[in-house]
């Protein structure tokens, strides 16, 4: 049989990657996006099956679901929940409104889709559920707060989903990538700019840094490593017939596994601090 797998967030980055490398690989895949441009834009690129799915919009997600079912034959072996943004910001200058937008997309939609997906799955006898999540889902950083959240969020569902359905055919697991190449430093660029008063704030200068660092064009980091490389883990956790419950990607999302384990709070909080805005 053919393995079809939908994958959220394909516009650009890891999703793009995932839905072409899958492709190569015989997939069925439904890529989707939030906006209709990308999802042409995907189509002009080779992307056989591509639907609009907006994880902030209910509607959407009914929607596409049911139009990736359609291609689908109504059978899905495989979620791939990508699709996510970053909300910069100190905790004390973030609007619950943006916080509020922030889990909308990279939780609640998330989970939305998720349960959908899964009574098929279950119906079925046979499915796996590969949650993106971050090294930030691991560790906080500042200036993070809404992210970091979101993340320790999206973990946490994702660990007690995996207890639940143990006594079942269906595997569940996360990938927890450090820096990507990716659009991401743009799009977390906009929703600071959007979202955050910077120029009240006594965080000022550390968001003149930030703006500087989202600002930076091209790789930033010799840690940071191609979209590929959460790729190979997704492919991993997609074929293996025992997928890793977790698996890390690149040497920080290491780095902290090690410190979380090793060191007493004080320190690691030292240590994320010297990360900056």
């Amino acid at each position: 049989m053919q393995y079809s797998v939908l994958i959220t967030g394909c516009s650009s980055g890891i999703g793009l990657e995932a839905a072409k490398r899958l492709q190569e690989r015989n997939f069925l895949v439904v890529a989707s996006c939030r906006k209709q441009e990308d999802v042409e834009a995907l189509r002009a690129q080779g992307i056989k099956h591509v639907v609009q799915l907006d994880l902030a919009d209910s509607a959407s997600i009914e929607k596409g679901l049911q139009e990736t079912l359609t291609i689908t034959n109504g059978q899905l072996f495989a979620l791939f929940n990508n699709g996510a943004y970053g909300q910069p910001g100190a905790v004390e200058d973030l609007p619950v409104e943006a916080l509020r937008a922030q889990f909308e997309s990279n939780v609640f939609g998330t989970h939305e889709l998720t349960i959908k997906v899964l009574k098929v799955m279950l119906a079925q006898g046979y499915g796996r559920i590969v949650n993106n999540s971050s090294v930030l889902g691991l560790v906080a950083a500042p200036f993070r707060g809404a992210y970091n959240a979101s993340k320790f969020a999206l973990e946490g569902l994702t660990d007690t989903l995996r207890l639940e359905l143990f006594d079942t055919p269906i595997k569940v697991s996360l990938i927890e990538p450090g820096p990507i190449e990716s659009r991401f430093r743009a799009n977390a660029l906009l929703a600071l700019q959007n979202n955050i008063d910077m120029e009240n704030s006594r965080h000022k200068k550390g968001y003149e840094d930030a703006i500087a660092r989202l600002s930076k064009q091209g790789v930033t980091s010799s840690q940071t490593l191609p979209a590929s490389a959460v790729v190979s883990k997704l492919i991993h956790a997609l074929e293996s017939n025992r997928p890793r419950a977790r698996y890390y990607v690149t040497l920080p999302t290491y780095g902290a596994v090690l410190m979380k384990r090793l060191l007493p709070t004080c320190l690691l909080d030292w240590v994320m601090r010297r990360q900056g805005a």
